[in-house]
Formats: structure tokens, sequence, C-alpha cells
């Protein structure tokens, strides 16, 4: 039997530094933004990105933390050509996961996060959330 992949997925985000108004979405299975504290300082052409683990598949089938294998964050300044990609490994390590990253040029950036299991299965890209950097 095979299974229907993977939960309504939702990543939050929060974006600092100047000009870091941002925009997210929630109420899904998937979670919402939080802070990510122990990520060091975060200047201004950073984007720190917060989720949370999915905790059930599509189909409403429960997916213990042990079946999730990594989140793949595309990013980018075209939002339907997301066109950088980093891949987080270990996603069964925690249930809330922070990613920060750095040295984004001016304009504005947009975000989406995937995650695989085990077997291979990926889920549908999350909501687009974006931030704007200016100098």
């Amino acid at each position: 039997m095979s299974k229907v992949w993977i939960a309504a997925f939702v990543i939050g985000a929060l974006l600092t530094g100047c000009g870091g108004g941002g925009s997210g979405s929630s109420g899904s299975a998937g979670g919402s933004a939080s802070a990510g504290g122990s990520l060091g300082p975060v200047d201004e052409r950073t984007a720190v990105l917060s989720w949370n683990a999915p905790l059930t598949r599509v189909n409403g089938e429960s997916i213990p933390m042990g079946e999730l294998d990594k989140y793949v964050i595309r990013y980018g300044q075209d939002s339907e050509n997301l066109s950088e990609e980093v891949v987080v490994s270990n996603a069964q390590s925690e249930s809330e996961m922070s990613y920060q990253i750095g040295g984004l040029e001016n304009g504005t950036w947009y975000f989406t996060i995937q995650v695989q299991d085990t077997n291979g299965l990926i889920s549908e890209p999350s909501d687009v959330v974006s931030k704007s950097v200016q100098s």
C-alpha cells in the first residue's frame, strides 16, 4: 500500500533586519512562526526560517518523527522561480527547526520548504513567505 505524502506544511519566518517586513502564513498542520533564539546574531541581510515538523500526512495518517529524513528550503528573488536550494538533514532530530540564510542582496526574497521522508516521498511546497532587504 502506498502512503499519500506528506502533511499540509507551513513554514513560518522570523524575518529580521532592516526592511524586515515579512509575510507568512498560519493555521495548518505544519505549525507556525517562532523565534530561533539559539542561532546567534542576525544581520539585515539574513532571514531566519522556523518551522514545526508535520504530524500527519495529507490523508490524515500520522507520521512518526523517525520517518522524516530532510527538509529542502528553496528561495530566490522571483516567487515563481526559486533558484537557490538548501538541504537540512536530520529532520527527525527535532520537532521545531530553524535555519538561517545569510548574504541576501537588496530586494525581496521568497522562501518555501518541503519535507522528505525516509522512503524518498516529498511534500508539496509550503506557502511562500518573503523578506525585503534594503541597505
